[in-house]
């Protein structure tokens, strides 16, 4: 059973139709206990972090989903989910994120013929070998919505990449937490394999 974190900040049903699709059962909840009874957990979203940490507080699940780390459950975060995961963001100053990993969130900066938000497909390089990313061909297209990414503190946790302006953390692994700045679930085939690898680690 994966448990799929509702807390109003949308792209949750293309989740739960990808991980269905894998013929996984999934609950979309935001009750502790159900949270902490899940093989497995993920964290989706889109928006504003901070806006997504004042509803994750309001619904009381920050210290749900440090407790879910601390117990070694397989917990994945995407696209804003990944954000989330780390300490701060250019978005939100002033915001603390989860800190379960040591690195800030910065804006993509403004560049000739390059539009912020990236939106599209761009081509994954793995800088260390990731888990999430077994069958899937360094190179491979998966799909972007954001305008921030990610400078991780500890650049050996980054097994995945793609170029954007600048060098766009793409993918992160650490123990347990894995997440991704890309949507798996709107990534075609490539998607599909890291969500399943996901499901087996």
């Amino acid at each position: 059973m994966v448990s799929v974190i509702d807390y109003d900040a949308g792209n949750i049903k293309s989740v739960q139709k990808a991980l269905e699709f894998l013929g996984e059962k999934v609950l979309v909840t935001r009750n502790p206990e159900e949270i902490l009874a899940a093989e497995r957990v993920i964290l989706p979203g889109v928006g504003s972090f901070g806006d997504a940490m004042a509803r994750l507080e309001g619904f009381g699940l920050v210290p749900v989903i440090k407790e879910t780390a601390e117990r070694g459950t397989p917990f994945l975060g995407i696209c804003l989910g990944l954000q989330l995961l780390f300490e701060e963001s250019e978005e939100s100053p002033g915001v603390k994120g989860l800190g379960l990993l040591p690195g800030r969130i910065m804006r993509i900066p403004k560049a000739e013929g390059l539009k912020v938000p990236q939106i599209g497909w761009n081509a994954l390089a793995y800088p260390s070998e990731g888990r999430l990313f077994r069958g899937v061909a360094e190179g491979s297209y998966v799909y972007f919505v954001h305008s921030y990414y990610l400078q991780a503190a500890d650049k050996e946790i980054v097994k995945a990449t793609a170029a954007y302006g600048v060098t766009v953390e793409a993918a992160v692994e650490q123990g347990n937490i894995f997440a991704c700045q890309f949507h798996p679930e709107k990534s075609s085939d490539a998607g599909l394999q890291i969500l399943k690898n996901f499901l087996t680690v």
